[in-house]
């Protein structure tokens, strides 16, 4: 792979032979490209695809079915919905794959957006952008956007726009300063603009730096403070030093901006505090103070505000909703261990809102059982009584993952645990209890890895779902004299979806 530090200017030869080969690779691409998805399709048939029966409904209370989104202005955070698939005839709809990695060769892939076009994934110190509907390799990309050093944080977050923002470092040596955040656009590429923010060399690593965006802001948070700033134009809209003792753990946002801080009056004595920023002055609306004692907080959705919190040593203990004034509607335990919250801490950093297993909706959370047997269940939780709601199990050999809501419903990925029952994505109504299959598939032994939600990063947009991973790996010394072959980014899709 090439996406390591980029040529000398002064070696020419280079740049040439890199040039020539990538000329190979794209006019390669055209042809095999269309023959690879033809094979895929006709040797064995592996995809095979359900439509939904009925994926939207019609409120009781006469309000618009919950398939139909709200308008949305361009800087507003993207919230689509998934409409049923027209077609139950299936296609791969997109692969990245590599075979020319060197034993010990690695790179970090934080990130991964779609929009209805690109597919865009952080590769080490580069933004890259592959055109979905192909199957492509290094050097296949439609753009290529260099940043000064390695990627350092990212967010999930896209605006309707499709655009999102990323953090790197400001050298290539890995442990250079995380200090600049960068606004890019998904389907162009264009750096729409880079700045550098006033971190401090106290943090530890800098690690602990974050990145967000809520209508019109992108926000940063590090150890001793904050800042924002204005999307259209990239000015620096506020900033806020730590004060009281308090330091800055990260920032969540989606429809509101919350930032959480860690309060110590000495090595025993930590305090956390959730608290809702103005986006465009960094002024606070309010503060919530939980209980004293609390090892850990995660941030799990900022509207409705639902958080996360430790009462104990190892791992979440429980839940606590917050209504519009920042108090405290219910408290949901995860009884002992019974319901899990997988919070990913990949790439040498974290995030407050790094939390995919645990999916938030209008007024009610999805929670996930540990597996047992090869299969689980989701059930949601009302966010003003505390008390369950629904239960759905995954079915034998299956196990459920929570993806998203999407217009009032919840779309879930049953992944498969024998490799021999299809996986699939599903719709499933809170309301009503109904399960309404989008589709299913199945894959060949090579992508088994690349599925795994714990593993890689999974995407749902425009009616097809992506798995991605969040790290290349070269081939072992022992596999030298053969090429690996490594799929890094998986996407599925029907032959004629309705896209959003």
């Amino acid at each position: 792979m090439s996406f390591g530090p980029p040529p000398s200017p002064f070696t020419q030869s280079t740049v040439a032979a890199d040039t020539a080969r990538r000329q190979r690779r794209r006019r390669r691409a055209l042809g095999v490209g269309v023959v690879v998805l033809v094979l895929a399709l006709c040797t064995g048939g592996w995809l095979l695809w359900l439509g939904p029966d009925d994926a939207t409904d019609t409120a009781k209370d006469g309000k618009p079915s919950a398939g139909t989104a709200s308008p949305q202005g361009r800087l507003d955070i993207r919230e689509t919905v998934e409409n049923p698939l027209r077609n139950t005839t299936g296609q791969m709809a997109f692969r990245f794959a590599v075979d020319d990695m060197s034993p010990g060769e690695e790179y970090e892939m934080p990130g991964t957006w779609a929009t209805d076009k690109v597919l865009a994934k952080g590769i080490n110190r580069t933004l890259v952008g592959f055109e979905i509907g192909k199957d492509v390799t290094t050097d296949d990309e439609i753009w290529r956007s260099p940043l000064s050093g390695p990627i350092c944080g990212v967010t999930r977050h896209v605006t309707v726009e499709g655009r999102t923002t990323v953090l790197h470092r400001s050298q290539e040596n890995p442990e250079s300063l995380c200090n600049h955040v960068a606004f890019v656009d998904i389907d162009s590429g264009k750096k729409l603009w880079d700045k550098e923010f006033p971190t401090s060399e106290s943090v530890f690593g800098q690690d602990a730096t974050t990145v967000t965006m809520t209508r019109g802001t992108v926000a940063v948070a590090w150890g001793d403070g904050a800042t924002a700033y204005d999307m259209d134009r990239g000015t620096r809209l506020w900033r806020n030093k730590k004060n009281d003792g308090c330091t800055y753990r990260g920032m969540a946002c989606g429809r509101n901006l919350l930032t959480m801080l860690a309060c110590s009056r000495g090595k025993e004595d930590i305090t956390y505090r959730v608290r809702k920023l103005v986006p465009s002055t960094g002024a606070t609306k309010w503060t919530h103070r939980p209980a004293g004692g609390i090892k850990d907080v995660k941030v799990l959705s900022t509207a409705p505000v639902v958080s996360a919190f430790s009462a104990g040593d190892i791992g979440l203990t429980h839940l606590f909703s917050l209504d519009d004034r920042g108090r405290r509607r219910a408290t949901i335990g995860l009884d002992g261990g019974r319901y899990e919250i997988r919070c990913q801490e990949r790439h040498g950093y974290t995030a407050i809102d790094g939390c995919p297993s645990t999916v938030v909706g209008d007024d009610q959370v999805f929670l996930t059982s540990r597996e047992a047997e090869s299969a689980n269940w989701i059930t949601s939780f009302d966010l003003t009584t505390g008390k369950p709601d629904r239960k759905f199990a995954s079915g034998r050999n299956q196990v459920f993952c929570p993806l998203r809501v999407s217009g009032g419903q919840l779309l879930a990925f049953r992944e498969s645990s024998d490799h021999i029952t299809p996986l699939g994505v599903v719709s499933l109504n809170p309301r009503t209890g109904k399960e309404t299959p989008y589709f299913s598939f199945s894959l060949p032994p090579e992508a088994w890895t690349l599925t795994s939600p714990t593993l890689s990063d999974v995407v749902v947009q425009n009616g097809r779902i992506f798995f991605s991973s969040a790290r290349a790996e070269g081939p072992a010394n022992s596999d030298r004299a053969t090429p690996k072959v490594s799929w890094l980014v998986l996407g599925v899709g029907s032959a004629a979806a309705t896209h959003n």
